[in-house]
């Protein structure tokens, strides 16, 4: 199974590349697929590639829902 992951921009490397972070890990990403990004906006990443951008508030939400699945999972094993 593979999964599209919320990502904070916070770093423009050039016109192809920009750094992100996924929960604390920090990753090197292709912004060949999206026009414009600017340092604070989040996107949801999938294979290394930015795929679209996200409304700060649902990249919120969606990152909250995977830290609950995170501690339900932990609880159950």
């Amino acid at each position: 199974m593979c999964l599209a992951i919320p990502a904070e921009v916070i770093e423009i490397v050039d016109d192809q590349h920009a750094v992100v972070d996924m929960s604390g890990v920090r990753k090197l990403i292709s912004t060949a697929l999206l026009d414009e990004l600017t340092i604070g906006d989040y996107v949801i990443v999938h294979v290394g590639y930015a795929l679209s951008r996200l409304d700060p508030e649902e990249a919120a939400e969606t990152l909250q829902l995977f830290t609950e699945y995170a501690a339900l999972t932990a609880q159950a094993a």
